[in-house]
C-alpha cells in the first residue's frame, strides 16, 4: 500500500499497518493517528542518533526485527540496554546474517541478547524496534532504515520514530511475537 495518511501535522505510511496483519490476506489494521513522529532521511539526517536516543530512553523492553544489523553503535546500545536490565530481544534474517561478514547478530548473542532467526519468509525484511510497549512512553521505530552504517551514510533511507500511540506499539509488538513463534534460536556457527 503506497497511500499516505496525514494527521496532526505528520504523515505515516499506511503500509506500515499492513505489517501487523496475519500472513494470509486480511483487512489491514486501521488505527487512529496520534502522538508525535520524528522523521529522518539518509544520507543527510542523523537517523542513527534517533535510534540511539530512543534506546537510551527505553525503560523496560526493546523488541527488534532487523534485516541487517551492522551499525556498531546501535548494537552496543542494545547490549547496554540489556545490561541495564531491560528485556532486549532480536529477530534477524538468517541469510542476511550469513552473507554479511560485518553482521553483529552473533556478537549480540555473545553479549547475552536473545537472538532468533526468522527463516520462514523469503526475507525477514522488517526494520523495526518496539520500545516499552504497554506503557505511556511506548515508541515504534520503523521505515526502510536498516540498522547499518550503509543505511546511515550511503543509502537513501527513511526512519520514523512514532511516540504517544500505545495501540500502534501494541500492534507492532503483536507482529513481533507472531514472527518470534516461528523463528529459531541463534546457534553459534549458523
Amino acid at each position: 500500500m503506497k497511500t499516505w495518511i496525514a494527521h496532526a501535522g505528520w504523515i505515516i505510511a499506511a503500509g506500515c499497518f499492513a505489517l501487523v496483519c496475519q500472513s494470509h490476506a486480511s483487512e489491514p489494521l486501521q488505527l487512529t493517528a496520534r502522538g508525535t513522529a520524528q522523521v529522518a532521511f539518509t544520507p543527510g539526517d542523523d537517523a542513527a542518533s534517533l535510534v540511539l536516543e530512543a534506546l537510551r530512553r527505553a525503560k523496560r523492553q526493546v523488541l527488534v526485527q532487523a534485516y541487517s544489523l551492522t551499525h556498531k553503535d546501535i548494537a552496543e546500545a542494545l547490549v547496554d540496554a540489556r545490561r541495564r536490565g531491560l528485556d532486549v530481544q532480536v529477530i534477524a534474517d538468517p541469510e542476511q546474517h550469513a552473507r554479511g561478514a560485518t553482521s553483529l547478530v552473533a556478537w549480540l548473542a555473545e553479549q547475552g541478547v536473545p537472538v532468533w532467526f526468522d527463516g520462514e519468509h523469503a526475507a525477514a525484511h522488517n526494520k523495526v524496534m518496539v520500545i516499552d510497549t504497554g506503557t505511556a512512553s511506548a515508541a515504534v521505530l520503523t521505515g526502510s532504515f536498516n540498522f547499518t552504517h550503509a543505511a546511515q551514510y550511503r543509502n537513501a533511507e527513511n526512519l520514523l520514530l512514532l511516540k504517544g500511540n500505545p495501540e500502534l506499539a501494541a500492534a507492532y509488538a503483536a507482529n513481533w511475537r507472531r514472527h518470534r513463534i516461528h523463528s529459531l534460536p541463534y546457534r553459534a556457527g549458523r
